[in-house]
């Protein structure tokens, strides 16, 4: 039988992400551009190829489904049971069954339509039948909602089961609601489980580990029963019923003394027979919880006969508290023992052990005479043994100090050390620092000196020393302040020095404003210069002249030789453009090839990925041939 991880399933998506997820995987990893000039089989092949990604993507996700959650078949009879108590197995069948069909159907589907576009004899008619067979894919797929749904959440609740091993060594923990079984559970074990006043707190099975004689076991919390008959019973008293029937465990009855969850002694024995015939080829224990409120002793009568006769039916009834642990170990060790006894017992009864048993030879010697000889024992591990026999107090543990102290309690880690000086024990771990001990550097009387130098100070301060001479101090500092001033003016001096000696002429603005004539004749005015009863004759004379001198120097600059050139240019290396080239004739030569050559590149570029690139700008069946009477308007 196996073992599953049901935190491995696959989480199952709904219907609507289902679809969504397949087709945009199917666009995003096939093909998207095709084209009407194509050849048929090239269109065929492209759609087809649509059609079979969608159908194999749904067969894989829904493959993956049906082959990660268990087959009820197949499970351990506990798990199988358990998953008809919590989900109903005819439903969980339904559910699997109509993915399984709705995955056979989505297989023929695209198979039919495949068939189909082998004999699609245009662009128009292939696209149509891909988009039929996706959306039938798509219906099917929808139609499948509640049990994708459903799927899904049987998932969720199955990660949340606990790993339970049917096989291994496992105590077994049950009884009405509220008498102490998860209590007991979380002090055996390190599990964790809720224990609150009220009945029914836990809904669901539990496990904890414990280990025993180095061996791990699981202990099982089940939730309480009460006693009624089978059919009446919900799925949380099920889950536990389930538990008693398929688990080879040693079971453990727990039964409240103190009836303090609500139930009387004779209620709770009732229930033990009423669920005795699960109990039966197990090895059962009867625990006697609450002690610390009530003990058997001090019970009625009529109640402690109730536990004779549990006991005179050889099943060990023993005392415990969950409160104050009295009598927990004591069932712990009782259980386990007893359920290794059984197996034990089990196996002996089996066929294998005697293939075992026949290859195993026990030589027994026989006796010389009826002489009683005792085993010789050394005198040496006499007295080893009598040492060791002491009847002086057990020393306290830090447990036990613990709970003495309560809130008072100090853990001290330096207590048990062993050194030389027992007084170093309390010493301060050193603090290192770049390899070095920090308390080498540190002044042992250095608070003393520190005190001695306060007070010295504090005498300083009585005496005067400190006071300031504030006149003296004004006088520093106006010196000061008139020597920074004549710094600062020299300074001043240099660099308008600079200023006056710059080849370069004064320092123009950068920014180009454009003055308007009165304004200049203004300004001009301001300055002594009466500009407003001049002729202006003379200024067009001298603009005529400047325009001249410049027309002449422009000429004399073409007719020269270029004396310096740009830094990226090498004198010695003609201009790319005129590299290579023997005459202007071959480089006008060389520059219409270029500008052919660049022509297919540039209509080529206009092409995207749509349909309507037009490859053939003059087709060949309209400029070519003999032309029939008629209109030549092809539009």
């Amino acid at each position: 039988m196996s073992l599953y991880n049901f935190k491995k399933i696959m989480v199952v998506p709904t219907a609507k992400d289902f679809i969504d997820l397949t087709l945009s995987k199917t666009q995003r990893k096939t093909p998207t551009v095709v084209h009407k000039h194509y050849q048929i089989h090239r269109i065929r092949h492209f759609y087809m190829r649509k059609v079979k990604y969608t159908q194999q993507n749904y067969h894989d996700r829904l493959s993956q489904i049906l082959t990660d959650f268990p087959k009820l078949d197949d499970i351990h009879p506990f798990y199988a049971d358990l998953m008809n108590v919590l989900y109903d197995k005819d439903h969980y069948k339904l559910a699997l069954g109509q993915i399984n069909i709705a995955k056979n159907l989505i297989d023929n589907v695209a198979k039919d339509y495949v068939r189909l576009m082998k004999y699609g004899d245009s662009l128009y008619r292939c696209k149509q039948l891909k988009r039929a067979a996706l959306g039938r894919m798509c219906t099917i797929l929808k139609r499948q909602k509640q049990s994708l749904e459903y799927l899904e959440q049987v998932r969720q609740h199955l990660s949340r089961l606990p790993s339970i091993d049917p096989n291994t060594r496992t105590l077994l923990l049950c009884g009405y609601p509220n008498v102490g079984k998860s209590s007991f559970i979380n002090k055996v074990t390190r599990a964790d489980v809720d224990v609150q006043p009220y009945a029914f707190t836990t809904k669901s099975l539990f496990v904890g580990h414990m280990d025993y004689k180095y061996l791990r076991w699981q202990v099982v919390d089940t939730p309480g029963i009460l006693d009624h008959p089978l059919e009446e019973r919900n799925t949380i008293e099920m889950q536990a019923i389930t538990a008693l029937a398929h688990l080879r465990s040693a079971v453990l009855y727990i039964m409240d003394v103190s009836e303090q969850c609500g139930n009387t002694l004779p209620q709770q024995l009732e229930l033990f027979n009423s669920i005795r015939p699960l109990f039966a080829n197990k090895p059962l224990l009867v625990v006697a919880n609450k002690c610390d409120v009530k003990k058997i002793s001090e019970l009625t009568e009529e109640n402690q006969k109730i536990f004779a006769d549990i006991a005179a039916e050889g099943i060990p009834v023993i005392e415990t508290s969950t409160l104050t642990e009295e009598g927990v170990m004591k069932v712990k060790t009782e259980a386990c023992d007893k359920l290794l006894a059984h197996r034990v017992d089990g196996k002996m009864r089996g066929k294998k052990v005697h293939d075992v048993l026949n290859r195993l030879h026990l030589a027994v010697p026989s006796k010389r005479d009826e002489k009683v000889r005792l085993p010789f024992i050394p005198e040496g591990a006499l007295n080893r043994r009598k040492a060791m026999e002491v009847d002086g107090p057990k020393r306290k543990t830090e447990r036990d100090l613990e709970m003495e102290l309560g809130d008072d309690y100090i853990l001290d880690l330096q207590k048990y050390w062993d050194l030389m000086n027992a007084e170093e024990k309390q010493d301060k771990i050193p603090e290192i620092w770049e390899g070095h001990n920090i308390a080498d550097y540190i002044d042992p009387d250095i608070m003393t000196k520190l005190e001695d130098l306060e007070k010295e100070e504090e005498l300083k301060e009585q005496a005067g020393e400190y006071d300031d001479d504030e006149e003296s101090e004004d006088e520093e500092m106006q010196e000061i302040r008139a020597l920074a001033k004549q710094i600062r003016n020299k300074k001043q001096l240099k660099v308008l020095q600079s200023k006056e000696k710059d080849i370069h002429g004064p320092r123009m603005p950068r920014t180009k404003t454009k003055v308007e004539r009165k304004v200049l004749e203004k300004e001009m005015g301001d300055l002594g210069l009466d500009m407003t009863n001049k002729d202006d004759s003379h200024y067009v004379e001298n603009a005529r002249r400047s325009r001249s001198v410049v027309a002449k120097k422009r000429k004399r600059e073409a007719s020269a030789q270029p004396i310096s050139r740009t830094r990226s240019q090498s004198a010695s290396r003609p201009p790319r453009d005129q590299s290579g080239v023997r005459d202007p004739k071959m480089a006008r030569m060389a520059r219409k090839m270029m500008k052919k050559s660049q022509k297919d590149m540039i209509r080529e570029g206009r092409k995207g990925e749509g349909d309507r690139h037009i490859y053939d700008l003059k087709p060949k069946h309209l400029l070519a041939g003999k032309r029939t009477n008629g209109t030549n308007d092809r539009r």
